[in-house]
């Protein structure tokens, strides 16, 4: 139990901070946001892939996995929202692509270190992509790669994955600069997530507690599936279970309001999937954790 506290505690804490923030003083989070997007993550992303990411045979697995439980809790939520009369184009995508940057990276670095840093970050960059493409399609109902080509995660990612396969490093006057704002990016990340959650509209909040409890379980059921056919074990399994548990990702919100899909549902679901959060990472963990 310390040990799941030592690794959930500092990342809710930074989330309140940001929350308490908010709400006692009106805080406009675009220009952060934008520059976390387009300066800090990237330089985050670079940095990892390049500097601590694992040879390829060991990152191959993880992003197939990744992969699988984005698209196999899609899959999963689908009969659900059929059920309750609800629009998929809404509801499944929120149940599909997970909060695996704002909590996703923290929690990782803090429960399996730089090695479990390195992998996440390969899972975050797959959900992302799958996110932008294959997302986009079921809100839009047709793809751009515009939004993927100009994106300056995917540049980042493009250029950390040359730097490590062609064994180049950044200038060593470079390197602590790039890693000092790639150090800026996921504080700001959980921050920005608390400043969020004060601004968001509740009225959907049955839906909101589906989609709290479904996006869990969906992608738990998804990681699971994966583990037992690969025969998975050690820290390769304990992200993807961390991968599967994690809430939805704030940006579904983002990308619904502007596509007019169902935005207040969206919302709910996230904000009430976040919260839910409270409860169902550091169960998870608890299994997880080894010791």
């Amino acid at each position: 139990m310390w040990q799941v506290l030592e690794v959930t505690v500092p990342v809710f804490a930074i989330i309140l901070v940001g929350y308490l923030y908010a709400r006692f003083r009106a805080s406009d989070m675009a220009v952060a946001n934008r520059l976390n997007v387009h300066l800090f993550v990237p330089a985050l992303l670079f940095f990892v892939l390049s500097e601590k990411l694992p040879e390829a045979s060991a990152i191959l697995v993880p992003a197939l996995g990744a992969g699988f439980v984005v698209l196999a809790s899609g899959l999963l939520a689908w009969p659900v929202a059929w059920l309750a009369g609800w629009s998929a184009r809404t509801v499944v995508p929120p149940m599909m692509f997970n909060n695996a940057g704002n909590l996703g990276l923290p929690l990782a670095a803090l429960a399996f270190g730089d090695t479990g840093l390195a992998l996440a970050v390969v899972l975050f960059v797959v959900s992302m992509t799958l996110h932008f493409t294959f997302g986009v399609f079921m809100l839009h109902g047709r793809a751009s790669l515009g939004p993927l080509v100009y994106n300056p995660i995917l540049l980042a990612t493009i250029a950390g994955l040359w730097a490590h396969f062609g064994d180049w490093r950044a200038p060593g006057l470079l390197r602590p600069g790039i890693e000092m704002m790639a150090d800026v990016s996921i504080p700001l990340m959980l921050v920005a997530l608390g400043v969020r959650l004060t601004d968001v509209d509740l009225s959907q909040w049955r839906v909101g507690l589906v989609g709290a409890l479904l996006c869990p379980a969906s992608g738990l059921l998804a990681a699971w599936m994966f583990i037992a056919a690969f025969g998975l074990t050690g820290p390769e399994a304990g992200l993807l279970w961390l991968f599967g548990v994690l809430p939805p990702a704030v940006l579904n919100y983002i990308l619904a309001e502007h596509y007019r899909r169902g935005p207040g549902q969206v919302a709910s679901i996230v904000v009430m999937g976040n919260a839910a959060a409270l409860v169902t990472i550091p169960v998870a963990l608890y299994f997880i954790l080894p010791g």
